[in-house]
């Protein structure tokens, strides 16, 4: 997509949440390019203050901030303005959540890493329309080890019963969880 392609609307503004900063102010950065009129908060109760006082046409949320949880300030944006184009964006093991905050009313979620292109097509790609596809997807390893942290979630981190409805020796589901995530 070609920046200068872009139609963004009458209402450009933007909120992007997440508590980590460097990538906050690179995104910020990467959006007012694009035409948007960014404002940035890092925190939980810094996103619904700005969606409760000045709710935003497009957000850009992450899912897990360090004073909770992201799709607080997903409810709270859809409460203040139901049309807004939501993306939550999803790191370590997170696709299960992913998932239900389509459901409570984001637009589309983004796994991390996430580059602004891939935050833009999602935004603005025209409703029920699939955004194309991203040009680093994640890597068959990648998607195994998201579904193992998915299991592993919802079974309440318990290693046995994970193994079991797996179908995976408990040692091998240990080594697994105790590696860091694939590319």
């Amino acid at each position: 997509m070609n920046i200068a392609d872009l139609d963004i609307g009458e209402d450009k503004s933007l909120l992007l949440v997440d508590d980590d900063e460097s990538f906050l102010r690179r995104l910020a950065k990467a959006m007012e390019k694009r035409g948007f009129e960014v404002e940035m908060a890092d925190s939980v109760a810094a996103g619904k203050a700005v969606a409760t006082a000045r709710p935003p046409a497009y957000a850009v949320i992450d899912l897990r901030l360090e004073d909770g949880n992201g799709l607080d300030v997903v409810e709270t944006l859809r409460e203040k303005r139901p049309e807004s184009r939501i993306v939550v964006l999803t790191g370590y093991g997170a696709i299960a959540t992913a998932v239900a905050a389509v459901k409570i009313g984001a637009t589309d979620y983004l796994a991390k890493p996430a580059d602004a292109t891939d935050v833009t097509n999602a935004l603005l790609s025209p409703e029920g329309d699939l955004p194309p596809p991203p040009e680093n997807p994640m890597s068959a390893d990648r998607v195994r080890w998201e579904h193992i942290q998915r299991v592993y979630e919802l079974c309440d981190r318990n290693v046995s019963e994970t193994a079991r409805r797996l179908s995976m020796h408990r040692r091998t589901l240990q080594r697994i969880l105790a590696k860091r995530s694939p590319r």
